[in-house]
């Protein structure tokens, strides 16, 4: 009979560790990340921020095919939904195959509209700005552009990073002579984007299962949650509160503007030079 030989308990320690960090990382992704499920089990359905009467939602290819008849009509907390947020584009290469779609039926069916651009640290601001505006056109009547920003690259400093984030905005500001909005979660922002740079841009703060934002500086729009379930959207939706009122809102919106392109005003990669930008 053939006796196995017994385990060192160092390799048992060692696979344990494995184990508990492998389990450690899941559940972060899962349930407590920016990305994560973020407690849905726990939480059940969202409460409804006191004190708001603007609401909004932001969607992607996530929701799959929305029924925008019924969706006009849905009710968020006994209000109508005012504005929609859509991914347009990610990267310097991916745009949201139901980009095109979700846009124009936002319009169509009443909603004021706008577009934002995911950032991924495996792009370089320029290209990924560019991309964005080669795109994505928005109109009179649209949300300023926004930049969705979770991430920050290990190898980059905190100082270049800014720097980054700022070319994106300038560059997207230059074409439309509007402040872009810039998306991210509380403790995102005050880890890397506290710098008075950015004081003036408008904010669309990402913070869950709270009463308040927890974050002190001046904010526009507040997603507050991630299990939002309304008429016409299968699955979950984001739910948004817009910080004012709906004339406050509509203020905020891009105003007509002469017919241009990037290339008609020399805003090409090759002729820009950030240089002169205040960054």
């Amino acid at each position: 009979m053939v006796r196995l030989r017994r385990v060192p308990k160092t390799l048992w320690w060692a696979l344990a560790l494995i184990g508990a960090v492998a389990y450690a990382w899941l559940f972060y992704s899962l349930f407590v990340g920016p990305s994560g499920f973020r407690w849905r089990a726990l939480y059940g359905d969202p409460d409804y921020p006191q004190g708001y009467e603007i609401h909004g939602i932001d969607i992607s290819h996530h929701q799959g095919d929305i029924d925008w008849g019924r969706l006009r009509t849905a009710m968020i907390d006994r209000s109508p939904v005012r504005f929609v947020m859509i991914k347009a584009t990610e990267g310097g290469d991916y745009i949201d195959d139901r980009f095109e779609q979700n846009f124009y039926n936002a319009r169509e069916y009443g909603f004021i509209r706008g577009a934002y651009h995911f950032w991924s640290v495996l792009n370089g601001a320029r290209e990924q700005a560019y991309f964005f505006l080669q795109k994505v056109n928005l109109e009179p009547g649209d949300l300023p552009p926004v930049l969705d920003v979770e991430t920050k690259p290990d190898n980059v400093s905190v100082e270049d990073f800014q720097l980054d984030v700022l070319t994106w905005l300038h560059i997207v500001e230059d074409r439309y002579h509007v402040k872009p909005i810039i998306y991210t979660y509380y403790k995102f922002k005050e880890a890397y984007l506290s710098d008075e740079r950015f004081d003036d841009y408008p904010y669309w703060i990402a913070h869950y299962y709270v009463k308040e934002v927890e974050y002190q500086g001046k904010w526009k729009f507040w997603q507050h949650t991630d299990v939002g379930k309304l008429p016409g959207v299968k699955g979950y939706v984001d739910l948004d509160i817009y910080n004012g009122s709906y004339y406050d809102l509509k203020q905020l919106t891009i105003k007509p503007f002469e017919e241009f392109t990037p290339d008609s005003v020399g805003l090409t990669p090759d002729s820009l030079h950030l240089d002169s930008l205040s960054i």
